[in-house]
């Protein structure tokens, strides 16, 4: 009879439940701060981002297809992006604003891995093109953030509600992440990614600045302790479904908080 030995810790699937429960609670912060929702729930989602942009490090080195995981996150990102342009228009609930796109930072850490592989591949096989071709995909996204003031200060643009929405939508822009240069962390992460202490000490370091900025975005160094329980496996399957509960939770939140408030 064929046993199966499972390792103590936490699972790629676990840190998926963990992050998406922990995002949770600070969505309903989000979307119910019209009401008086406490500032302390906001607390509870300031690891997610590092829990998942870890996720997709291990994610990342495992695929066997990256250029398929990064089309998956690309689409993925338009498509919230369109779905939260539509859903807010068609609502009209301005109290909670739709701003939720972790698709778009985490396809911006797949440019930057993936440009960090095309570097190493290009170092070693003496390929300038791939080197020069890899250092343009990770700055791309800090270049493509350049033309977002210019965006934003173009009467024309800005008051074209629909041609904003799309240039924005399909733009994988630095300062259109959600999180900002913190996206800087996943090429960080996965320069690191076979040496989990430093990745731990690196994470520190990011809430460390953070702390002496004076926001609770410090509050990330708590993922450190999920990240060293992390056992190397994968756990359940369930592929998709943190594809279909990142949206539809951020909906039902919003339209229930735009129900109770409206009536």
């Amino acid at each position: 009879m064929n046993t199966v030995s499972l390792k103590k810790g936490f699972s790629t699937f676990d840190l998926k439940i963990l992050g998406i429960t922990l995002m949770f609670i600070d969505h309903i912060h989000q979307m119910f701060y019209p009401f008086g929702a406490p500032d302390w729930l906001d607390w509870f989602g300031r690891p997610v981002a590092t829990l998942f942009f870890f996720i997709s490090v291990v994610g990342f080195s495992h695929t066997h297809d990256k250029k398929k995981y990064m089309q998956r996150l690309y689409f993925s990102m338009v498509l919230m992006a369109f779905f939260t342009y539509f859903l807010g228009n068609i609502v009209h609930y301005d109290e909670a604003v739709l701003i939720n796109n972790i698709f778009r930072d985490l396809f911006i850490g797949t440019v930057m891995m993936y440009a960090i592989d095309l570097f190493t591949d290009g170092k070693n096989t003496g390929s300038w093109k791939k080197i020069l071709t890899s250092i343009f995909l990770f700055i791309l996204p800090i270049l493509l953030s350049l033309f977002i003031p210019l965006l934003f200060s173009s009467p024309v643009i800005v008051q074209n509600k629909i041609v904003f929405m799309l240039i924005t939508s399909f733009l994988p822009a630095l300062l259109l992440a959600e999180n900002n240069f913190m996206v800087l962390l996943i090429p960080l992460l996965y320069l690191a990614r076979n040496h989990r202490s430093i990745q731990c000490i690196i994470i520190s370091i990011v809430a460390g600045i953070y702390f002496f900025l004076g926001t609770t975005q410090w509050i990330m160094i708590f993922s450190v302790i999920p990240i060293l329980l992390y056992n190397g496996q994968k756990g359940k399957g369930m592929k998709y479904f943190f594809y279909i509960f990142y949206p539809a939770h951020i909906a039902l939140l919003y339209l229930l908080s735009a129900f109770l408030y409206k009536y």
